[in-house]
């Protein structure tokens, strides 16, 4: 409509009858950080780039395909406990090279076995070109004096992921509690849109959980817990098949015409010594050559597929949040959901052992457990942030639900920055927030009878504002949310009765 009448006619005027919408952000959209086969994309790295896919195609596309890593098999070391198995009746030790520890791939595989989606992929190095292995470096995720860029500082820049994953980095054990999970949760904190998933270090042989998991808590620290939580044991799981694994796995030190018992194999090996072929036809025949010839030769490599089949939970535990966000909703807890794909965690908890797991009285650090409970399978059996005695935090699926509330209304207010300060702007914000909330209200998200008892929108001069803050041109708002908590503890009382007639 012309801004002056000057010419006589009918004019028409459209007004907006309805305030702008907010839209709930994405949840569950991972970034998993570590070392890759490849990284590279129409001829450009990727390395340090964070690169969204949305499948283990794509994946493989631009990061190339998992670690071929090297064992040796020697008879066990009395001093060292050490899990043994018989070879020609004698207890051998399957023992993974230096250097040669490499979970990202198998992480990923297994986040998309559980429901995995859309999701981010930060290569901070390649190993495509280290065939003999590569070393794990906290460096090269926190950065150091000759590369002082972080993937912290990188990952300020993107706005979508919603979590943290590093699968790679738990091979330094202990090490990586303090140079890099500290340094993630204070970086959840500075961004407030995301969370971190940690993992545990691996419990060897003769170890107690008790000092594995009070390593954990003494390392990580008391700042921003709310924004981590903590998942053990690690998984057995079925990921590496076993046409994955041959003797390539094995370390050129492992003599197989010494080590098979079975004559046939031992003829098949010099065989192939006195051929040397390096093509892999040739390959491939000799390994169904031994595999035909020789049960030693198949139980050495059950046992190599067992040690690559164990792998950190972190990346099954990205997978079940973004099938249970797909399906029922950010707001439901990650909880009593069976994983995929897994035969059983290494280690076994009770009731027992995991009360003092999920209840820290000292500092409130909360350790999720993965349990087996037989005729049903492997279930995430907790549902707690690192914050586990805070009435507020205490609960990973509040503390994300918020995160999305938060986000997703603050997205949508962006709209209405340098709008007049007035009490126009103030209904038309205030309806947009309470149809959102109301929407969430509707799908379970929030708790009460009626709107009014599951949030609080407050806005105004002389609600949540005064004069001066209108002339310093600040526009508060107030929300209150009343998120769902989960039945974590669920008590039924019997008492007898006389009968009544």
């Amino acid at each position: 409509m012309p801004t002056t009448l000057m010419t006589p006619g009918v004019y028409i005027e459209e007004k907006n009858a309805f305030p702008s919408s907010a839209v709930a952000v994405e949840t569950a959209v991972p970034v998993f950080i570590g070392y890759t086969q490849t990284a590279v994309w129409n001829g450009k790295s990727l390395v340090n780039k964070p690169t969204r896919i949305s499948s283990f195609a794509e994946y493989v596309e631009s990061f190339g395909g998992a670690f071929v890593p090297k064992f040796t098999i020697a008879a066990p070391d009395p001093k060292v406990p050490a899990e043994t198995f018989l070879v020609n009746g004698q207890p051998m030790v399957v023992t993974q090279n230096k250097d040669n520890a490499a979970f990202f791939f198998n992480s990923i595989r297994l986040f998309y076995a559980n429901g995995g989606s859309n999701c981010y992929i930060l290569s901070v190095g390649t190993y495509g070109d280290k065939p003999g292995g590569f070393t794990i470096q906290a460096s090269d995720f926190i950065g150091s004096t000759d590369n002082p860029v972080s993937v912290f500082s990188i990952l300020e820049k993107e706005f979508e992921p919603t979590m943290l994953v590093f699968p790679d980095i738990i091979a330094l054990g202990k090490d990586a509690y303090t140079e890099v999970y500290t340094q993630a949760l204070i970086h959840c904190n500075n961004v407030q849109s995301r969370v971190c998933l940690f993992d545990l270090r691996f419990q060897g042989v003769g170890e107690k959980t008790d000092d594995v998991v009070g390593e954990f808590r003494t390392a990580i620290g008391t700042n921003f817990l709310n924004y981590g939580a903590a998942y053990y044991p690690w998984l057995n799981t079925s990921i590496v098949q076993p046409s994955e694994v041959d003797f390539q796995n094995l370390d050129a030190s492992v003599d197989l015409e010494k080590l098979l018992p079975e004559a046939t194999a031992q003829k098949v090996v010099a065989a192939f010594k006195a051929a040397n072929p390096t093509d892999d036809a040739s390959k491939k025949n000799y390994h169904q050559s031994l595999q035909a010839s020789s049960p030693t030769y198949s139980s050495i490599l059950d046992e190599v597929r067992a040690r690559l089949n164990t792998l950190p939970p972190s990346g099954a535990m990205a997978g079940i949040y973004t099938l249970v966000d797909n399906s029922r909703g950010v707001w439901k807890a990650p909880a009593n959901v069976s994983l995929s794909m897994v035969n059983s965690p290494v280690v076994n908890i009770s009731n027992a052992e995991q009360e003092g797991l999920n209840v820290d009285v000292m500092a409130g650090k909360s350790i999720n457990v993965i349990r087996p409970f037989p005729g049903i399978g492997t279930l995430i059996w907790g549902a707690r942030t690192l914050d586990g005695n805070s009435q507020d935090w205490r609960y990973i699926n509040v503390r994300r639900t918020l995160i999305m509330i938060e986000q997703s209304l603050k997205l949508a207010t962006r709209t209405y920055v340098f709008e007049s300060n007035d009490g126009n702007t103030w209904v038309t914000v205030k309806g947009m927030m309470v149809n959102f909330l109301t929407n969430l209200w509707k799908q379970g998200a929030l708790a009460g009878a009626v709107p009014e008892q599951a949030f609080d929108v407050q806005i105004g001069l002389g609600a949540t504002m005064t004069p001066n803050d209108i002339l310093d041109g600040i526009m508060r708002i107030t929300v209150k949310v009343a998120i769902v908590h989960p039945a974590e503890f669920i008590v039924i009382t019997f008492q007898q009765q006389q009968q009544l007639s």
